[in-house]
């Protein structure tokens, strides 16, 4: 019988490379994403390679709809294993610029949302009494925060703290909370940073990509497969005692 994975914002970018590792180590996967088409596409295409796989509508930042996400997924998929808070948004803009608007919508997409998940999760968690997995997506911009992306920083920091306070709570009830951190991933929402970045720097969009390469170790950016195989880790028996910990997935770009 499949496990049940939930991943949001799984409709594209890493969310998807995430989706399609995660089939081939046996989950059924639930394809959560506020952009239904995409979701569907996903969704379809999992089921087409003969892989169990449904997508839900979900805007993270509203508690209730990520509590009907898990109550309609486990209905429909079966018990849950593993629950991915996977969905973010990011913006840039210089701190003192800043849209009120868009930083109450990045806070209540990334961080909120992650705190709704790890509680919708590990409510179903304990109803079940099976234990459980929950898997967070921090960043690099929550161990060293980046200019022009404030905002974002304060919610990945936020995000690391969650993780470890939620460790703490929910290993008694054999559940554990560990998050990722992708440094440069090419993604849409990377493209778009790049452009704006770019433009604020008031430099080529080549050149603004050319700066992040050189201070990448291992000499390229990653890909979401990259990050996906963390997620995979962290969902599989080897990582059984591992909890609490935010593991950097940057190519080297930073050390601590």
């Amino acid at each position: 019988m499949s496990k049940l994975a939930i991943i949001t914002g799984a409709g594209q970018g890493i969310g998807k490379g995430i989706a399609r590792r995660l089939v081939r180590a046996g989950y059924a996967i639930a394809v959560a994403d506020i952009n239904d088409e995409a979701a569907t596409k996903v969704a379809a295409d999992l089921i087409s390679e003969n892989y169990q796989a449904k997508a839900y509508h979900v805007d993270v930042a509203h508690r209730d709809e990520v509590f009907a996400l898990v109550k309609n997924a486990v209905t429909d998929l079966g018990d849950l294993s593993l629950y991915v808070n996977n969905a973010g948004i990011a913006f840039i803009d210089s701190f003192v610029d800043s849209n009120p608007d868009d930083v109450e919508r990045l806070l209540d997409v990334n961080l909120k949302g992650t705190y709704w998940g790890i509680q919708a999760a590990a409510t179903q968690f304990k109803k079940q009494a099976s234990g459980g997995r929950i898997v967070n997506a921090a960043s690099l911009a929550g161990y060293e925060a980046s200019a022009l992306q404030s905002a974002y920083s304060a919610s990945k920091f936020g995000i690391r703290g969650l993780t470890q306070s939620a460790a703490k709570e929910l290993a008694k009830d054999r559940i554990t909370v560990n998050a990722y951190n992708p440094g440069i991933v090419r993604t849409k929402m990377r493209d778009a940073i790049d452009k704006k970045t770019a433009a604020v720097k008031h430099e080529t969009i080549a050149k603004q990509q050319a700066d992040c390469l050189e201070e990448i170790a291992i000499g390229r950016e990653a890909t979401p497969a990259d990050v996906a195989e963390v997620v995979a880790w962290f969902a599989s028996d080897a990582a059984g005692y591992i909890t609490g910990q935010s593991l950097q997935v940057d190519g080297g770009m930073r050390f601590h």
